[in-house]
Formats: structure tokens, C-alpha cells, sequence
């Protein structure tokens, strides 16, 4: 079967990574689209594993080239999704992890209606901005930003087919695995299965 895109979205701090890490160590056939920015790398950060680094220029050729599938301004730094990357994955059968903003989820479901949204959510705004603190990676401003943005981002949970509360990260894991379980058993997916059987009669 042709592989599913599996799109995670959610505030800043909600533990997005953390889980979609979790799970490409459990699951196989499950692929992670590594984006390409122009931010910094930070402390722990590999190339080509966590972001494919690029300077603004070269994330411009991509645009002028159609290499995105979505692309982003996102606190004064470009992200974007490799078109080639995702459809390769997807023709060889992997289910495709990504990892992006609400913006660039619902533009992407504009153009592919077959995508499941995924947004992970924090326990509450509170222990939200606690987390951010928490990272220490942000100056005043930045922070005051990403707050805001996270507003946003929570009022566009109905835009989502499923809601991760990430009270636990174990226990949100496990609920990202079994929606992608679901949705790689659901009928409409499994077309050629079904076919197999339609003229089986009851005994």
C-alpha cells in the first residue's frame, strides 16, 4: 500500500518531538520528513536528522524550483517541506512523520485531503510556558511571540482529526502509535484487500 502522511502540529514546547522520536523507534515503515530551515542549529541538533540548515538564499531556490510542499515564516526564519522527500517516501510504502507549524498542516491538507492532522497539545497554558522557560533558548521578545503563537495554534484544534494531550509523554506516544495503526486498517484504505472478497458469499 501507498504509504500515509501523518502531520504533527502544536505549540511550541508541547513535546512534539520528543513523541514523534518515540515512535520512529517503535514503529517500522515510519519515515521522518526532514524539513529544511534557515534558523540556527541548536545544541544537540544533527544535519539532515533534525533540519536540513540552509542560508536564506539557498531556501529561496527551493522556492523558485517548486522543491516545497508547504514553506513557512516562522520568527524571522524560513521552514519548509521537501516535496521530493515525502512522495519518494510514500511510493515505497513508509508512513511519513512531519513535523510542522498549524499553517503549513493546513496548507498541506489543501493539497493532499488524504493527510491525517495530529495536534499535540499541552496539559495547559501554564505548564506551557513553564516548559519554554524551561528550554532557556528564547530572549524576552521571542518568548512573548512564541506565547502568542501558541494562542493561535490552540484555537485551531477543531482544524485536526486527532488530539494528543501530552500529560505524559510514554502514554502519548502509545496514542500516536495506535492512530497509525488505525488509520493503515481503515477500509478506505485497503481498497485492493477488500477487493479480494466481495464475491465471498456467507456459508
Amino acid at each position: 500500500m501507498k504509504g500515509i502522511l501523518f502531520i504533527i502540529s502544536g505549540p511550541s514546547g508541547a513535546g512534539k518531538t520528543t513523541i514523534v522520536k518515540g515512535v520512529l523507534e517503535n514503529l517500522e515503515d515510519v519515515a521522518f520528513s526532514v524539513s529544511y530551515t534557515t534558523r540556527p542549529k541548536r545544541e544537540g541538533e544533527e544535519e539532515g536528522k533534525d533540519y536540513f540548515f540552509v542560508d536564506e538564499e539557498a531556501f529561496k531556490d527551493l522556492i523558485r524550483k517548486n522543491e516545497l510542499l508547504e514553506w513557512q515564516e516562522v520568527h524571522d526564519h524560513f521552514y519548509g517541506t521537501s516535496k521530493r522527500y515525502v512522495k519518494s517516501q510514500m511510493d515505497k510504502g513508509a508512513n511519513v512523520l512531519l513535523d510542522i507549524d498549524v499553517k503549513g498542516a493546513k496548507s498541506i491538507k489543501r493539497q493532499l485531503k488524504d493527510c491525517v492532522l495530529i495536534f499535540v497539545a499541552p496539559p495547559s497554558f501554564k505548564e506551557l510556558k513553564e516548559r519554554l522557560i524551561k528550554r532557556h533558548t528564547e530572549n524576552k521578545k521571542n518568548f512573548e511571540r512564541r506565547l502568542e503563537d501558541a494562542r493561535y495554534e490552540l484555537s485551531q484544534i477543531s482544524k485536526f482529526d486527532y488530539l494528543i494531550v501530552n500529560h505524559d509523554v510514554q502514554v502519548s506516544i502509545k496514542q500516536l502509535e495506535s492512530i497509525i495503526i488505525a488509520e493503515q486498517l481503515k477500509v478506505s484504505r485497503r481498497s485492493k484487500f477488500v477487493g479480494k472478497y466481495k464475491f465471498y458469499k456467507e456459508v
